[in-house]
């Protein structure tokens, strides 16, 4: 067996329920490869399921994505080897951990020209931005985009990737303090959301159009001024709720602002096959290779400082990407 260092919770609310804890691993199953972890990715999912907000059953361990090192394979696996490195964002909760049993199926190799750090940082929120971008909405040039929450991890994917595309994008920020985070991703103007005029500014950004599509992680502070933003036509893709819960609307009111259409994705089903993620996988990392998709790395955690990470996270002072280090 591999002694492996793993975060258990066995209550859910705030940080503090977050524990390290030794646990023993056994040999990986059939149809399984055991990791050895090097880089753990954060992901405010973490946060809603830790606080209940997502509830999970307990007791339970924590995280959706880890890069790390393939030590052994279980009967049956194929295409892949002892000293492989690879990834996974989607191979159940517990990727807070040092070594790990995966399902083969769940697994992504990492390019070369991809770091660990890199990759933990990137990929869940990469791999995010990519069904946005290529499937909910598809953005072309010309378009207008405005992107909520600009300067967070998806955030600034978004926003760079939609700019690379040729697309007018606008960002939204919480504070005055992450405008230039934003601003560096690759937004073309900037406003914060926290003004009571936020919406005035967008449209004033963008010389009075509404956008083709705004992609709304915010939710409960924003969502009914998103709807504002939208062109005729125009979609709302509302996939987070880093505030809270969007209010409840009456259909009507799509049809009242200009038959918008409303969405509400995420990015599980749209990995639900092992086809479906290597192929949305080799787009994201031929996006990283074009340079559509850049990486800021907000903050480094070592993995006994789970809390640490979750704090930082929820006090919205980190811009950018945190990693964890087994």
């Amino acid at each position: 067996m591999t002694k492996a260092r793993v975060v258990s919770l066995s209550e859910l609310g705030g940080a503090e329920v977050i524990k390290v804890i030794d646990k023993e691993l056994p040999s990986p199953a059939k149809g399984e490869v055991q990791i050895r972890q090097t880089a753990i990715g954060f992901n405010f999912i973490d946060v809603y399921q830790r606080s209940g907000y997502y509830p999970l059953d307990l007791p339970t361990g924590l995280g959706h994505e880890a890069v790390g090192v393939v030590e052994a394979l279980g009967d049956g696996v194929t295409g892949l080897k002892v000293g492989d490195r690879v990834m996974y964002m989607n191979a159940g909760i517990g990727a807070y951990a040092s070594a790990r049993n995966v399902a083969a199926d769940k697994l992504v190799p990492v390019p070369s020209n991809v770091s660990d750090e890199v990759a933990a940082a990137v990929f869940f929120k990469a791999m995010t931005a990519q069904y946005l971008i290529q499937k909910t909405y598809k953005v072309k040039a010309g378009d207008i985009v405005v992107v909520h929450a600009a300067a967070g991890g998806v955030g600034q994917i978004l926003a760079g990737w939609a700019k690379a595309l040729g697309a007018f994008v606008v960002g939204t920020v919480g504070s005055q303090a992450k405008m230039a985070a934003a601003k560096e991703a690759g937004c073309d103007a900037v406003v914060n959301y926290s003004q009571p005029n936020w919406v005035e500014e967008v449209l004033k950004a963008t010389g009075g159009k509404k956008a083709n599509v705004v992609y709304d992680s915010v939710a409960k502070t924003t969502f009914m001024g998103s709807l504002d933003c939208v062109a005729p036509f125009g979609t709302l893709a509302l996939f987070g709720a880093a505030s809270g819960s969007a209010p409840e609307i009456q259909p009507e009111i799509l049809n009242k602002k200009g038959c918008l259409f409303l969405t509400r994705p995420s990015v599980f089903p749209h990995n639900a096959t092992h086809a479906l993620l290597q192929e949305n996988a080799k787009a994201v990392f031929d996006a990283i290779a074009k340079g559509y998709v850049k990486v800021q790395i907000g903050a480094k955690f070592p993995l006994e400082q789970a809390a640490d990470a979750h704090r930082a996270a929820e006090s919205r002072k980190v811009s950018g990407a945190i990693v964890m280090i087994p």
